[in-house]
């Protein structure tokens, strides 16, 4: 026991959403124990159920720990030699055969920022493919659209999560922080004994509404019309910043006139939110001395999403509440390096600093760092959705790295058959996922606590996640996955397998663009519980506070979009009469690829179910724990009924952690925002049946 307590502790930081709490680890005989951490400012030492347990995916048990090679139709033990020769091979196929763009990069938001990195680059120079995107597009790229079009500038939060606290009112749109987030919970507990007021605005009653002043219940994809009625009564009552408007913004009057057309009544027979509640929203918003909104998956995972939060941000800058102390609008990224997995590469359109790839400036300044062409770099390519709707046809082979789409993509049965209709495939991930199980080729690679490497948080903290203890024989780290690929496609040079090497080379591609992490080391972080971009030097304090002084468009004003209401993609009909919106639950986490094998937190939340209103239920002559069958017009989807008043009698709502029968994005809607190429994950038309006990 003595023994166990004097064992040297490891700061790092945990491997799921996108707070990034802070933890140390223990490694000892017993294995790797978790240890609170007290002293990093963000979670201050709490950790939900996922971070106390995530050490048990460490486990060598639950884990892959060999590559494994298809022959014959199953999967069978090989050496990294003939991995890797397969997957150079089988990439090398399709290049030769169909061009370059008919080999597919598909990332995922939880790789570190060297990782996310090296993969675009890895796309972009050794495959030479402008056919890269990630799981990351269908987390906040509404909410990043709409920061860009009226700030100039996409960063989640652009104040520190502490700042929420001391908030005079919060607007939470589209989160259930209590089952997703659990730690920054505390941020909004505080805000109330601090004496500020919280508004949820979510079709469920969840545990975060409960802890609501007010809780707005609107219709599935109706947020877009709420947010502009909420500003038309602004705007009737008086209650504008004239002086915030004429100083600091661009494009007021023709936002204020799309935002008069929707009026109140209107509002309400739309969102099904009645007027008086309308109202209650908009005094407490603006009788606070400072207020935010925060938004998240809900209104950011629609066909209008970009609209939806462009309209919420326009009720900020109205009201003067952006670019000021305590006040402004941010997102609540969603995976655990959502915002930097975005800002360096691997997303279709963009290049290392948030640079655009059809800017011919960004592209010299990294095709400098990178010793290649600019003419060489590919143009932007598909969307991730889109990506994954071309396999098989344009997109003939694909490499995959951390990310699980045949649970997690909409429209899921049919990504699925793309996956398969594949000339080949490979994947490098922690387990065996329902995707990996499909490839041609399966590279097991390190987790968080078996390498080092960097994260953003959704405040735009830049963190260091330690190496803790070793991985076991016969795993490599993604970084080396790449360097052996590359060597094999004849780049000997440029993709080094050491972290913090490939950070260096980063920071240098990343100076001088809007996410600047030129002056950001490993020593930095260490010693400053991570450090804000952008930060453009090493005297630098770091940026915890954007637009203060100005916004980021070259004349400093931020901008209003006009916007309005439009209906959702599919709306409910008499075929299909109900309303289907998806979400996730406190124990497990997006699709479950690593939760799903911790004994905790599948005792905790063991499988999928659908949840209903008794009124909608008796209806169709549901019981609790029935059976039922979903359909929308692309698939059927069968879990046991969970009875509540806690939603809306016109909407169900199923989680979309498990794969199978139960799997909830067999019915979603693919429908892409025109701006973001978000899916509609948040709303679809489905009907129901019931299948008995």
């Amino acid at each position: 026991m003595n023994a166990e307590v004097t064992t040297p502790t490891v700061d790092t930081h945990c491997p799921y959403c996108s707070l990034q709490c802070g933890m140390s680890l223990r490694p000892g005989e017993g294995g790797v124990r978790v240890v609170e951490r007290p002293a990093f400012p963000v979670n201050r030492g709490a950790l939900c159920g996922k971070g106390r347990t995530a050490a048990e995916v460490l486990d060598r048990r639950v884990r892959l720990t060999e590559p494994l090679v298809r022959d014959g139709g199953e999967l069978r033990p090989a050496s990294w030699d003939e991995a890797l020769d397969r997957v150079a091979a089988g990439l090398g196929r399709a290049r030769e055969a169909y061009g370059n763009d008919a080999v597919g990069v598909f990332g995922g938001g939880g790789l570190t920022n060297e990782k996310a990195y090296a993969l675009g680059k890895f796309a972009r120079v050794a495959l030479g493919t402008s056919q890269i995107d990630y799981n990351g597009r269908f987390c906040m790229s509404s909410a990043a659209a709409a920061h860009q079009r009226a700030f100039g500038l996409d960063r989640g939060l652009p104040f520190p999560l502490a700042d929420v606290a001391r908030t005079g009112c919060v607007i939470l749109v589209g989160s259930n922080l209590a089952e997703t987030m659990p730690p920054a919970l505390r941020y909004l507990t505080e805000l109330r004994e601090n004496g500020g007021k919280l508004i949820v605005v979510d079709p469920r009653r969840t545990k975060t509404a409960e802890a609501a002043d007010l809780h707005l219940a609107p219709r599935p994809g109706t947020d877009l019309a709420l947010a502009l009625g909420l500003l038309h009564l602004v705007v009737a009552q008086g209650r504008t910043d004239e002086a915030f408007i004429a100083e600091r913004t661009t494009g007021w009057p023709e936002a204020r006139a799309a935002a008069m057309a929707h009026w109140p009544e209107l509002v309400e027979r739309i969102t099904g939110v009645p007027v008086p509640q309308l109202r209650a929203a908009v005094s407490m918003f603006c009788d606070a001395a400072s207020s935010m909104v925060l938004t998240a998956r809900g209104p950011e995972q629609q066909a209008k999403g970009t609209d939806t939060v462009g309209a919420w941000i326009n009720l900020c800058l109205a009201t003067g509440r952006a670019g000021r102390e305590l006040s402004g609008y941010g997102c609540l990224t969603g995976q655990g390096n959502g915002q930097g997995g975005r800002e360096h590469g691997q997303k279709a359109d963009q290049l290392p600093g948030y640079r655009k790839l059809d800017d011919p400036a960004a592209r010299e300044h990294v095709a400098a760092v990178w010793g290649v062409s600019p003419d060489s770099l590919p143009g932007p390519g598909r969307s991730a959705y889109e990506l994954l709707d071309a396999l098989g046809t344009e997109v003939r082979a694909l490499l995959l790295m951390g990310s699980n789409p045949v649970v997690s993509a909409p429209r899921a049965a049919h990504v699925e058959d793309r996956i398969r209709a594949l000339d080949f495939l490979a994947v490098a991930d922690v387990v065996l996922s329902e995707t990996a199980a499909l490839a041609d080729v399966v590279l097991p690679v390190t987790q968080w606590a078996e390498e080092t490497g960097t994260t953003t948080n959704l405040e735009g903290r830049v963190l260091l996640r330690r190496r803790a203890v070793d991985p076991p024989p016969g795993v490599r780290t993604d970084l080396a996955v790449l360097n052996g690929l590359a060597a094999r496609l004849g780049h000997e040079k440029g993709f080094p397998a050491d972290p913090e090497e490939v950070f260096g080379e980063l920071r240098r591609a990343s100076a001088g663009g809007p996410a600047d992490y030129a002056g950001i080391s490993y020593r930095r972080i260490a010693a400053e519980d991570g450090v804000f971009w952008p930060c453009p030097d090493e005297a630098h304090p770091g940026s915890p506070r954007l637009f203060l002084d100005r916004f980021a468009h070259p004349d400093g004003r931020a901008r209003f979009v006009p916007v309005a209401h439009r209906a959702s993609a599919e709306e409910p009909d008499a075929e299909y009469p109900v309303l289907l919106t998806t979400g996730r639950v406190l124990a497990q986490y997006q699709s479950g690829a690593q939760t799903r094998r911790v004994a905790e937190l599948n005792a905790a939340a063991p499988g999928p179910f659908v949840q209903l209103h008794p009124h909608l239920a008796a209806r169709y002559g549901i019981a609790e724990g029935d059976r039922v069958a979903v359909e929308s017009r692309r698939g059927r989807a069968v879990a046991p009924a969970r009875l509540s008043t806690d939603i809306r009698t016109d909407t169900v709502f199923m989680p979309f952690h498990w794969p199978g029968e139960g799997r909830a994005n067999s019915l979603t809607n693919p429908a892409l925002d025109p701006t973001s190429r978000m899916p509609e994950f948040k709303v679809c038309a489905v009907r129901l049946a019931p299948e008995g006990p």
